[in-house]
């Protein structure tokens, strides 16, 4: 096929995005051997290239769903993002832009003026433009919010005016409402006036004349009820909704324990306003879950997996010199025992091991934490009890896995002693490392830091630090 790319069919995303792969590599193998000339077609491809093989690469991104061509996007450099980027039809530049990662989505923004993006904002609706808001230009936003009508006007202005991880932040305006005042028959002529329902809506929430929110209708129920039934007989009154104001991480919390597909979102007096869905929803923990997953090793959202190599020592920098700091410290507590390491050489060998269990030890902690402290199950009575409850797993642990090495070492190395010394600095570290793992997240969580960034670098400060310090300090004691 001279090198073209083979028809959009039923594939998965990694397929799709060798084929591009496969076609870049092949555009610039063409390329070396062409002379240069300054008469590169759109996009940056010369004349000779603009041939079947790109119309069959446009063809196969049309027919893919925007979050495929973000997959394909986010896995090229740079240079190749942006030649695939400037190949999809600009009335789906919009759509796409909210797919991508922030990173790739910065890359993205950077080769686009100023009109084509107020472009790519027309085909989205109002939540959706408030969630790519935050990366564009502030002169781009105002003009985005004087090309909307009205109604969508004030719809933007509301939702940009919720900070990030609020439910006002999440929220969409695509609410399904009737009034409590009606038959069956009347709302189902109501519902049969849309083009189609929007997505993940199982309910239409009734409200009164006013607007105020009264309950929700399951349209499952609405569908095999008698036409002449009123729905104010039909309706569930009990409705769990949400303030704009309040925390999407309590939101998500909440479509977990109830199995949400949507909520309302209702004003302090009680007024529909919006909706809250499980997609956005799902969204926004996924986020936070990379979010988190990035930050537990030092790494930020806003790093390209191919960025420069100056830009991705520079974030991860401040990471490693902390990691030094601790790591130093750490060796200034071995330091202070070269002595006993110089008389007793099996205690180099050892200490490592005390430290390590320690630290795994700790991690695990630290792991069911963070998710319970996600979860809002813990409080200061669950604190106390949970540290009880985590200590006597550490002594247990420690009794158990403590024997266990210091026969190890006492057969290693025919000491008795030594192998005394190593189970009961065994003992003590994953004590030291229940503490830690229970102390490090709750004190993060209590100053307003996320528990799961940072607490895994201060967690193997404490037990590599203590762990040195308590098996060294026992061995000089009582060995040396």
């Amino acid at each position: 096929m001279n090198g073209a790319v083979e028809p959009a069919r039923s594939a998965t995303p990694q397929e799709h995005l060798d084929a591009v792969s496969r076609w870049l590599a092949k555009r610039r193998a063409v390329e070396a051997l062409l002379p240069r000339s300054s008469e590169s077609g759109p996009h940056g491809v010369h004349p000779t290239l603009q041939g079947e093989a790109l119309a069959e690469v446009r063809a196969r991104l049309d027919a893919l769903h925007p979050a495929d061509v973000a997959f394909i996007l986010e896995g090229l450099p740079l240079e190749d993002r942006l030649v695939v980027w400037g190949l999809v039809r600009s009335d789906r530049d919009g759509e796409i832009l909210l797919e991508v990662s922030d990173a790739v989505r910065d890359t993205l923004l950077a080769d686009m003026d100023s009109a084509e993006m107020v472009a790519a904002a027309q085909s989205l609706d109002a939540d959706e433009i408030a969630d790519l808001a935050p990366d564009l230009p502030q002169e781009v936003v105002q003009d985005i919010i004087e090309a909307q009508d009205d109604e969508e006007r004030a719809q933007l202005q509301s939702a940009l005016s919720y900070p990030e991880g609020s439910v006002g932040a999440l929220m969409d305006f695509e609410t399904v409402s009737i009034r409590e005042d009606v038959t069956c028959e009347v709302a189902l002529r109501y519902l049969r006036r849309f083009e189609a329902l929007p997505p993940q809506t199982d309910a239409a929430f009734v409200t009164d004349r006013q607007g105020h929110l009264k309950g929700a209708l399951p349209l499952n129920r609405l569908l095999v009820s008698d036409l002449e039934v009123p729905v104010a007989s039909l309706i569930e009154r009990e409705v769990i909704s949400f303030s704009p104001d309040a925390q999407a991480s309590e939101a998500a919390t909440a479509f977990e324990r109830y199995d949400l597909v949507c909520a309302p979102v209702v004003s302090s007096d009680g007024r529909l306003i919006a909706r809250l869905t499980v997609d956005s929803v799902l969204t926004y923990v996924r986020e936070r879950q990379e979010a988190q997953a990035l930050g537990s090793v030092g790494l930020r959202e806003e790093e390209d997996l191919f960025s420069s190599v100056w830009t991705s020592a520079k974030n991860r920098g401040p990471w490693l010199a902390l990691n030094l700091c601790t790591a130093f410290v750490a060796s200034r507590v071995v330091g202070a025992f070269e002595g006993s390491i110089e008389k007793l050489a099996a205690l180099a060998a050892l200490m490592p091991i005390v430290a390590g269990i320690g630290g795994n030890s700790g991690n695990q902690t630290v792991a069911l934490l963070v998710r319970a402290l996600a979860l809002e199950k813990v409080s200061a009575a669950t604190a106390r009890r949970l540290l009880a409850k985590e200590a006597g797993i550490g002594l247990l642990n420690g009794l158990l896995w403590g024997s266990v090495l210091g026969a190890v070492a006492w057969l290693l190395y025919d000491n008795a002693a030594l192998g005394g010394v190593m189970a009961l600095a065994m003992v003590l570290n994953l004590l030291v490392a229940a503490l830690a793992g229970l102390l490090i997240p709750l004190s993060l969580d209590r100053f307003g830091r996320d528990p799961a960034v940072g607490s895994s670098v201060f967690l193997t400060f404490v037990t590599d630090s203590m762990g040195f310090f308590i098996f060294l300090g026992l061995a000089t004691a009582l060995l040396v």
